[in-house]
């Protein structure tokens, strides 16, 4: 009777290439990348680049390219306030109907802004309002306390901490994670089943939020993937890496080729085949 062998197991998990990850790079040039690269697919990051906000100008780029949009991130940044309206809720609903139109199966929505006083007040019934009017997930993401010097900031309510309240689906950021100093494997245990959107970079900790390259710095990435792994997630792994630095296109594509290719061999987790 033969011995039992090791088998690579690969979970359902498709890996995905955040637009913002070629940033200063245009959107177009994302699909570009993650189609030579071999991405499963991308997560479009709504902001001021008027192509992220076209619904048929994305779909367009996703039919030549042969890439699926996996995810909308609605724009929730600073620097899209006034993106697809200044009212926070109309934002979420037209992520809503980019997604169902462009064939996504997650808005990507970050808790409010503590100004936001009202759409705060009702961010968490809202959000669960709005999940129960689609089959499009809601997976709200993990932030992090602004930090300057030793002073520090709460800056999103009801919490940077998304655990803290009941949401069907959370993100879970890495990088967030780092800069917040949370325990990461933690918060994926609080979150459970109800993680259903990840996105994958790596910080040190610093007070900004860095969006390193996986494996560049202190966070648990390998045994957060090994954990997916493990228990069948089948979500969106979302590779959300800052290359802005750089120094020409062949580098940002060797960065996102090295993150792919952690992503991927970390995804695989080594089970014991029975005896034949």
């Amino acid at each position: 009777m033969a011995e039992p062998r090791d088998v690579v197991r690969i979970p359902d998990a498709k890996v995905a290439l955040s637009t913002a990850s070629v940033y200063p790079e245009s959107t177009a040039t994302a699909f570009e990348i993650a189609a030579r690269l071999g991405y499963d697919g991308v997560e479009v990051m709504v902001w001021t680049d008027p192509v992220s906000q076209d619904i048929d100008a994305l779909r367009r780029l996703s039919d030549y390219h042969r890439m699926p949009i996996l995810a909308v991130h609605a724009p929730c940044l600073l620097i899209t306030q006034r993106v697809w309206s200044t009212d926070p809720w109309v934002k979420l609903q037209r992520a809503r109907a980019a997604a169902e139109k462009l064939g996504a199966s997650t808005v990507v929505v970050h808790p409010p802004f503590r100004w936001q006083r009202q759409y705060a007040r009702d961010f968490v019934d809202g959000v669960w309002r709005m999940a129960g009017e689609t089959d499009v997930r809601f997976a709200v993401e993990n932030m992090y306390p602004w930090r300057y010097r030793d002073r520090e900031m709460l800056a999103y309510a009801p919490d940077w901490d998304v655990t803290k309240e009941d949401y069907r689906h959370f993100t879970i950021d890495l990088s967030h994670a780092a800069t917040a100093r949370a325990d990461t494997l933690g918060m994926v245990a609080r979150m459970g089943d109800r993680l259903g959107h990840v996105h994958l970079a790596d910080g040190r900790g610093s007070a900004k939020d860095e969006h390193l390259v996986p494996g560049r710095g202190t966070q648990p990435c390998a045994e957060v993937l090994e954990h997916l792994a493990r228990t069948g997630f089948d979500g969106h792994v979302v590779v959300e890496v800052n290359t802005r630095r750089a120094m020409s296109g062949a580098e940002r594509e060797s960065d996102l080729a090295e993150a792919l290719a952690f992503t991927r061999l970390h995804l695989a987790a080594a089970s014991k085949a029975g005896r034949r």
